[in-house]
């Protein structure tokens, strides 16, 4: 059954902001901080909540903090924790506090079942198809063929308001059948996404690509109009 509109807590410290417009249409989950230390998603939806961030149509699901106990300690995972980010489809009666957490957000998508599933993560090295390993920075990531309408339109749209080289956006196909966004797909049929801006900026700047990202992807979808 899908949340009634309100905060709601996954966990005591893992707030899920749910917003409901008068205006029926789609849904759209938005999630950041799986990995502790890519932070820009993180503070790029808590100042967008804090700005105001509400749906015109639909439904609007936002999730700032994942993984609370890996941002506290800035790594990838908790110390001595599991990554949150392979957890998924989860199990209630684990003794990890990961895979627990990780059923409860299955089952906060199976009852959503949302359009669109985003996730805002970041990556040390900038994305090169050339590269001997894969490097993901400045990519929207997809991992079912075929790629989704909405990331062509939407790396348009990012590099006609950023435009040096280094900010170029590209599409990624990259399928990990064990991470979080590709489980959820597979359980669900939603268009799920990962955003993977570049650590070779500032913080700030990575902030500021988040948002837009995320403001072009609800513009698309019509939760939020620009």
């Amino acid at each position: 059954m899908p949340f009634a509109p309100g905060v709601h807590f996954l966990e005591p410290t893992i707030p899920l902001y749910v917003y409901e417009a008068d205006e029926p249409g789609p849904s759209a989950l938005i999630q950041a901080g799986i990995h502790g230390d890519e932070v820009a998603g993180v503070h790029a939806l808590q100042e967008m909540l804090e700005d105001g961030l509400r749906p015109a149509r639909g439904r609007l699901l936002v999730c700032p903090v994942m993984n609370p106990r890996a941002y506290r300690a800035r790594q990838r995972a908790a110390v001595d924790g599991l990554d949150l980010n392979r957890m998924f489809p989860g199990d209630a009666a684990s003794e990890d506090w990961e895979r627990r957490l990780a059923r409860k957000f299955m089952d906060l998508v199976e009852d959503e079942r949302p359009d669109l599933m985003a996730t805002l993560h970041e990556s040390t090295k900038r994305y090169d198809p050339e590269a001997d390993r894969p490097t993901f920075g400045q990519t929207i990531v997809y991992g079912v063929e075929p790629r989704p309408p909405i990331v062509d339109r939407t790396v348009a749209r990012l590099n006609a308001h950023f435009t040096t080289a280094q900010e170029r956006w590209d599409p990624h196909y990259f399928p990990v059948s064990t991470s979080s966004t590709e489980v959820i797909v597979d359980a669900v049929g939603c268009v799920g996404l990962c955003i993977e801006t570049w650590m070779g900026f500032e913080e700030r700047h990575r902030i500021t690509m988040q948002k837009k990202v995320v403001e072009l992807l609800l513009d698309d979808l019509g939760v939020r109009p620009l």
